[in-house]
């Protein structure tokens, strides 16, 4: 059992120690992690990247591949989220297989990046609606102002109940996702030249020398299907859900961009679509869109652009708040971060220190920006790309972790034989990841549009590099001076139990020694 001396186990009295259960059901669970993969962002952003940086037309192929991948992984992933319920989803799993120390690495990592994630969402966030305000209204806002204003709402939010932010969530979802099949719809009735081609689909369409690279291009695009463990605690019946939502997420994201890629490649035609997607640059929906659909639908699509991405932004805020109470309950950050408002059961301070690091970051960004307004270089070309891709990377790193950390967990209880295709399929995406996660590092110049020589090509996937250092080196601190702590990283809502259970058998000691 663990044990804690009277001033640690003090801290819990009179705090909200654990998320409140049944709060989220299958439904809002899914809408909710859906969200952080934010469709339309995706499909007007990262595709048209993909098709006119790496080249490759086979990238409805490559969300297949990936599907495929993240559906081993997920086998395990999934097994292990119905023996450990904890808001630190990758924090707890990797304690669990290899070791506190590792999972305390592992939460640094996380809190680093999802964080990068959200935060580099509100450069492209501000600039499209400041591009909107101009287009439509004749005004002309610095990118940093709507930023700025979406980090007051995002807090607002986040510090409601999950229930209510399900339900923000999964109308701007549903919305943005209709809007892209209205256009994929449109692009399968009124075809290029060469026709319902499935030309992107055939296997010799993946050489060349970019192929890694877009694979980690790809891969950005389905995170999020590893939050629903984050949300553990929160749902009915964790045991079934949190498994449920992680497969129905990994299946609706790789076929819906699957689709959505192929889509792209049929309105432009497959032997145009990397010409077309290097012209149009991210503009390529809103032009394949006004083409067919007109300009009323292209504006609507531009709108819910926006809210989709206030959706996400909502979803991964929700998610690092819930990291950083996790991590505050276990000791890992002062333990004021592991209380919940009584009001409403949100992590409040963990969703007040993501509060804060948007608006550090945000205004930093803000006052470096020297170009006239309108030019995308700070908001996109830099907060957004370098912060999204650094986001990216840690989390690939987390997938890889998470991958031996379900081999480790099942063979140190002794299911090895029960559990042996799930190890087998672990074992297989792990090795799939690690070469993603190679190309990553190897390639991230490319990944940022920078140059070769550029300095920031190991800047800034050192910064994932530093996490984990700082993070493992934190674990073998507390393990030599503070072990009680280091023994409960990964426990979650156990560890308090288990001490407010050893705190009530000491005060129900105190009298028999007094007499």
């Amino acid at each position: 059992m663990l044990t804690g001396n009277s001033s640690e186990i003090s801290t819990f009295k009179g705090q909200e120690r654990a998320l409140r259960a049944d709060r989220i059901g299958m439904a809002g669970l899914l809408l909710s992690v859906l969200a952080a993969s934010a469709p339309l962002m995706v499909v007007a952003g990262v595709m048209p990247t993909t098709y006119s940086v790496m080249g490759i037309v086979g990238q409805p192929l490559l969300f297949v591949i990936l599907g495929v991948v993240l559906a081993l992984f997920a086998f395990g992933y999934a097994e292990m989220g119905r023996h450990v319920h904890n808001a630190g989803a990758f924090t707890a799993y990797i304690a669990r297989g290899l070791g506190g120390t590792a999972g305390a690495g592992a939460s640094v990592v996380a809190l680093v990046a999802y964080s990068a994630m959200q935060v580099g969402v509100y450069g492209i966030f501000g600039f499209e609606i400041s591009v909107l305000l101009a287009d439509h209204f004749d005004v002309t806002v610095a990118w940093w102002i709507p930023a700025l204003v979406g980090v007051a709402l995002i807090a607002a939010l986040g510090g409601l109940k999950i229930d209510l932010n399900a339900r923000v969530l999964g109308v701007l979802l549903l919305i943005e996702v209709l809007m892209v099949l209205v256009f994929d719809i449109s692009a399968v009735a009124d075809p290029a030249t060469e026709g319902l081609s499935l030309h992107a689909f055939n296997p010799e369409t993946l050489t060349g020398a970019g192929l890694g690279t877009a694979l980690v291009f790809c891969i950005a695009a389905f995170v999020g299907f590893e939050q629903s463990p984050v949300y553990a605690e929160e749902t009915s019946r964790p045991q079934v859900v949190v498994a449920r939502v992680v497969f129905l997420v990994v299946a609706f994201v790789a076929v819906f961009f699957a689709l959505s890629s192929w889509a792209l490649s049929v309105a432009a035609g497959p032997s145009r679509i990397v010409g077309s997607a290097q012209d149009a640059g991210p503009g390529l929906l809103f032009a394949l869109t006004e083409a067919r659909l007109g300009a009323g639908f292209t504006d609507a699509l531009h709108l819910f652009f926006v809210t989709g991405m206030f959706a996400c932004l909502l979803s991964f805020h929700n998610v690092v708040a819930r990291y950083a109470f996790a991590m505050g309950r276990e000791g890992l950050l002062p333990s004021a971060f592991g209380r919940t408002s009584r009001a409403t059961g949100a992590p409040a301070y963990g969703s007040l220190l993501q509060t804060a690091v948007s608006l550090v970051v945000v205004t930093a960004f803000a006052i470096g920006d020297d170009k006239p307004a309108g030019d995308p270089t700070a908001p996109v070309l830099q907060l957004f790309t370098w912060m999204g891709n650094v986001g990216a990377l840690g989390i690939i790193v987390l997938l890889v972790a998470a991958s031996a950390a379900v081999i480790a967990f099942f063979v140190r209880r002794g299911a090895a034989r029960v559990q042996a295709w799930r190890i087998a399929c672990s074992a297989v995406s792990g090795a799939a990841l690690v070469v993603i996660m190679v190309y990553a590092v190897k390639d991230f110049d490319v990944l940022l549009g920078a140059d070769p020589d550029s300095s920031l090509r190991w800047i800034l996937p050192g910064i994932i590099g530093a996490a984990v250092v700082a993070g493992v080196g934190f674990g073998l601190v507390l393990r030599t001076v503070r072990p009680q702590v280091h023994a409960r990283i990964g426990l979650g809502n156990e560890a308090f139990q288990l001490q407010k259970a050893a705190e009530s058998a000491s005060l129900r000691r105190e009298p028999e020694t007094a007499g």
